[in-house]
C-alpha cells in the first residue's frame, strides 16, 4: 500500500539515518495501527519484527525497504533478546534508518524497555512510538471493558511467565486478588492452572467469570467464556492456544450484552443488564 494518499499535514517527524524507532503495531488489525507508525513504515530502510504483528502491516513499508523476522514464542526456538537488541545497534551503527516493529505497545510486556536501554547505552538515538496493548484492544474486540463504573474501580495487568518460563515468583498472587477487581494476564495459558489456584486460594471464587481472548482483534480471533474453577478443563477441550489474552472479573459478563461483532450479522445480546443491575447506567 505504499501508493496509497498521504499522511494528513502535520509536521510528521523524520526517521534519520542511524536512529532506531521502537514501535507499537497494536494487537493485530492493521486498522489499530497508529498514524506515526504508519509514517515509520513509510521510510524505514529496515523493519525489525516481532511473531505478533500482523503480516499484512509490512506491506506498507517503503518499497526495497527490508524486513528481518526477531519473533520470540514461548517454547519455540527463538532468538535471544540479547542478540536482537545488538542487532539493532548494529543496524543503526551502519547507518540504516532502523523501525523495531512490536506486537502491542512496546513498553508492556513487550521488551521494549529492555532494548531501548540497550540502544542508549551504545549511544544510538531512539524514538518510542505506543501502540494499542492486547490487553485493553484485544479485550475491547471481544466485547470487554477493562473497567465499568458498576465492576471495577482497578485493574491489574500481570505477566503469566518470567525470563526463566515460570510463573513470576515476584507476583503476590493474594494481594493482586485482593486488590485488583479485574485482572489481566498476558502469556498465562501455560501456568493458569497454578495461577487459578492462587487466586482460589487468595479468596476469589470458583464461580469467577474468565474470558480468554486468542488472536486477538484478527479475523481468527477466539473467545473462550470460562470460570476460574473450570478454566484449565475448558481450555484443554476447547483446543485454545496461545498467544492469548486472559481477562478475569465480573467485567467478563458485560460480553453478554457489548458482543458487538456477533451484534453486528444481527445476533441478540445474550443478556442487557449481565450485572443484575435492573436498569442502564446513568451518565456521569
Amino acid at each position: 500500500m505504499t501508493d496509497s494518499a498521504p499522511l494528513p499535514d502535520a509536521n510528521w517527524p523524520v526517521l534519520q539515518p542511524g536512529w532506531v524507532w521502537l514501535c507499537g503495531a497494536g494487537p493485530g488489525d492493521p486498522g489499530l495501527l497508529t498514524l506515526h507508525a504508519l509514517n515509520a513504515l513509510r521510510q524505514a530502510d529496515v523493519i525489525v519484527y516481532d511473531a505478533l504483528v500482523e503480516p499484512a502491516i509490512l506491506d506498507w513499508a517503503k518499497p526495497g525497504a527490508e524486513t528481518i523476522y526477531a519473533g520470540k514464542r514461548g517454547g519455540k526456538p527463538s532468538a535471544k533478546q540479547r542478540d536482537i537488541s545488538l542487532r539493532l545497534v548494529e543496524l543503526a551503527e551502519a547507518g540504516k534508518r532502523v523501525l523495531r516493529l512490536k506486537g502491542g505497545d512496546p513498553f508492556v510486556f513487550g521488551r521494549g524497555g529492555e532494548e531501548a536501554q540497550t540502544l542508549v547505552q551504545h549511544g544510538v538515538p531512539i524514538r518510542i512510538i505506543p501502540g494499542i496493548s492486547a490487553g485493553i484492544g484485544g479485550l475491547a474486540y471481544a466485547g470487554i471493558p477493562v473497567t465499568h463504573r458498576d465492576v471495577n474501580q482497578s485493574v491489574t495487568f500481570v505477566t503469566g511467565h518470567d525470563q526463566s518460563g515460570e510463573t513470576p515468583s515476584s507476583l503476590d498472587w493474594a494481594a493482586i486478588s485482593r486488590g485488583s477487581q479485574v485482572i489481566v494476564i498476558y502469556m498465562g495459558i501455560k501456568h493458569i492452572a497454578r495461577i487459578a489456584a492462587a487466586l482460589v486460594d487468595a479468596g476469589r471464587a470458583l464461580s469467577e467469570p474468565v474470558a480468554i481472548v486468542t488472536e486477538a482483534t484478527t479475523p481468527s480471533q477466539r473467545v473462550l467464556e470460562t470460570t476460574l474453577g473450570t478454566i484449565e478443563a475448558d481450555i484443554a477441550s476447547s483446543g485454545i492456544e496461545p498467544p492469548a489474552i486472559i481477562c478475569v472479573g465480573r467485567s467478563v459478563l458485560m460480553r453478554q450484552v457489548l458482543d458487538w461483532q456477533s451484534l453486528a450479522t444481527g445476533a441478540a445480546p445474550r443478556n442487557t443488564d449481565p450485572l443484575g443491575r435492573g436498569r442502564p447506567a446513568e451518565s456521569a
